[in-house]
């Protein structure tokens, strides 16, 4: 269960941080900071990114559940987490505290 929650713990923090990443160059875009000096090339490889790293995320966190036995409620909205900026790291922290604190009743 240990190496579950360290895989799932990295993803979300990778997920996230792409995910971040990709919506301030896409907010950027949006002011028109770009419109003189064109889009950069890794704001398309960002996104790309986030969508593989997105479907990663969404395996590590379905290993951890069927690990610690989560609800289908639980696990869709962990899983739906990754998709709203900074939301996997709150995410994160609330499976984080759960499963440690799961695994000091047992």
């Amino acid at each position: 269960m240990r190496s579950a929650l360290l895989r799932y713990r990295v993803m979300a923090y990778v997920t996230g941080t792409v995910l971040l990443a990709g919506t301030v160059l896409l907010v950027a875009k949006a002011l028109g900071i770009f419109a003189t000096h064109g889009t950069p090339v890794f704001y398309s490889v960002l996104w790309i990114a986030h969508g593989y790293l997105y479907i990663v995320y969404c395996v590590t966190g379905v290993n951890l559940a069927l690990k610690e036995r989560w609800g289908l409620v639980k696990t869709l909205l962990v899983l739906l987490a990754g998709t709203v900026p900074a939301m996997s790291f709150v995410a994160e922290r609330r499976v984080v505290a759960d499963t440690r604190a799961r695994a000091s009743v047992a």
